[in-house]
């Protein structure tokens, strides 16, 4: 116990080792990354035995998890906003199955797309799967959320969803911990044949348990701590904050809200402390970063009050998109909100760039040079470092939609008469989820190039390590690759000519070519050596 100094993301992690996990699966992704990797690096999680080692993805991660919540034990699922999409077929058939050892989800989703490609606002999900969600306000309700959750997940018989934004995972505060607790011992689900094998007969049963269960979820939101009204002499308007939208007004509020306020921090909806800020004030201002979600859901749990005049992103009181500031809010509230300091003239924005020396670098100059050559090339790339490629000075790429789209968009792009249709792609992401679109190019004997930009990490998110790394060439081979289609090159300017024959030589050939560009990170090496000395 003691008083410690956290980011959010690091109070989680620290919460989670206190409550007794015995393990994390996650695959790394900005802003969630540094829950793992504090794990990773503590002492205590290494003296008590915590499984710590980074899945292949959040797929893999979350059945994980939850086979170590079927053994009794608890688990930690972490990922980023979009890594949910990738683990959404276990998560809503998690909520069906429901746990026996707690097991908490952490979506870590990024409001203003700090490094995103999307702004999605995993609440959403949480509806859909109908589980209970938590959202804190501040770090030390991130630690004790995770602290307490694994018991709320034991006590109620299912999955917790955290969900926390970017400025929560990186912004620091003082949190204080609570007394360590064992560790769960092995235990099995009494019923677990009727909850585990979501046949229908048995998929049937657990639908309708957890609508009943519903009831005891809706009971839990409104007893919780983390819900909390304030009443206010200032009735002209009522807000409600969700997560760490509280802290916007507390900052414009330092001596306590002004209007009366509901804090949630979670779900499902406090109906009936929604009821009494309606019954209390005419217009209500909604503030909660990411979806109007509560903002679209309000009117109907005020009982249908057409007088009820709502406030928020839908009705243009507040930007549609992006974060939520103490400036925005404050301005909103009628307070006079001017700018710290002007922003000199001369001061541009610097967009981001492949790092000197990257093997990135010498692979795209190499690839333009030959797809200049064809009229109608299209090179379709993916998630990592090397998206930088759309950018000056190479503008090598034509398309990054999600983690593996580069294989499979390339093959129906061949599929389409494109050609050469050719696939950029990073080897911690071909294993995340470019395998099974390279076995649909095999399949069919597609005419793609694919080329597995080799830096022997994940880069892009701090240099973890590669489910990949020095497989990769076995794992094409067996998949069914042919051997004299899979060439390794190693991407410096002495084999420049020689990389251009290889690309030139395999787009020529109508069928799968994978092509493995290998030089290790540049920031890795300079890890390595740094930790050397």
């Amino acid at each position: 116990m003691g008083k410690h100094l956290f980011l959010g993301d690091e109070a989680i992690a620290q919460a989670a080792i206190d409550a007794g996990l015995s393990g994390v699966y996650a695959y790394p992704g900005t802003p969630s990354t540094e829950i793992t990797e504090y794990i990773q690096d503590s002492d205590m999680a290494k003296s008590r035995g915590i499984r710590s080692k980074w899945c292949v993805n959040e797929k893999t991660a979350l059945e994980a998890a939850l086979g170590m919540s079927y053994a009794g034990k608890r688990a930690l699922c972490c990922m980023k906003h979009v890594g949910l999409n990738v683990a959404a077929d276990c998560f809503m058939n998690a909520a069906m199955s429901g746990v026996n050892g707690g097991l908490i989800i952490v979506t870590a989703d990024d409001p203003s797309m700090h490094s995103s490609q999307n702004e999605q606002d995993n609440r959403v999900l949480g509806n859909f799967a109908m589980i209970p969600m938590l959202e804190p306000s501040n770090q030390q309700e991130a630690y004790d959320m995770v602290y307490g959750g694994f018991e709320m997940s034991e006590r109620l018989g299912y999955p917790v969803l955290l969900r926390i934004t970017t400025r929560m995972a990186h912004s620091r505060a003082g949190v204080e911990t609570r007394p360590v607790k064992p560790q769960r011992p092995v235990s099995f689900p009494a019923d677990g044949k009727q909850r585990f094998i979501l046949l229908p007969v048995n998929a049937r049963r657990r639908f309708r348990a957890l609508l009943k269960a519903q009831e005891t979820f809706a009971l839990e939101s409104e007893t919780s701590p983390y819900n909390t009204y304030f009443d206010a002499p200032n009735r002209e308007v009522g807000i409600i904050t969700c997560g760490i939208g509280f802290n916007y007004i507390a900052e414009n509020y330092p001596d306590g809200p002004e209007h009366p306020t509901l804090k949630i921090c979670q779900y499902p909806l406090p109906r009936k402390q929604i009821e009494q800020l309606a019954a209390t004030c005419r217009e209500i201002l909604v503030l909660e970063e990411g979806y109007p979600v509560v903002e679209e859901l309000l009117r109907g749990i005020a009982g249908g009050d057409r007088s009820l005049t709502v406030h928020g992103r839908l009705d243009g009181t507040l930007p549609r998109d992006g974060e939520l500031t103490p400036d925005i809010v404050g301005k909103t509230l009628g307070k006079d909100v001017g700018a710290c300091y002007d922003v000199p003239g001369v001061v541009a924005q610097r967009p981001p760039c492949l790092c000197a020396g990257c093997g990135h670098r010498d692979l795209y100059s190499a690839l333009n040079e030959v797809a200049g050559e064809y009229e109608g090339a299209r090179v379709f790339s993916d998630i990592g470092c090397y998206t930088l490629g759309a950018l000056p000075p190479f503008q090598a790429i034509d398309s990054c939609i999600d983690m593996g789209a580069s294989i499979t968009m390339a093959k129906g792009a061949a599929d389409a008469g494109v050609f050469p249709a050719v696939s950029v792609i990073g080897d911690s992401t071909f294993t995340h989820s470019g395998m099974t679109g390279l076995l649909d190019c095999v399949n069919e004997q597609t005419p793609v190039t694919i080329i597995i930009s080799d830096n022997e990490t994940t880069a892009m998110t701090g240099g973890q390590d590669s489910a990949g790394t020095g497989r990769l060439e076995a794992i094409c081979l067996g998949i069914g690759v042919e051997p004299e289609h899979l060439h390794v090159m190693t991407p410096l300017k002495k084999n420049y000519e020689e990389m251009k024959r290889i690309i030139r030589r395999e787009i020529e050939y109508r069928g799968v070519s994978v092509l493995i560009p290998r030089r290790e990170c540049i920031q890795s090496l300079k890890r390595k050596h740094t930790a050397k000395k």
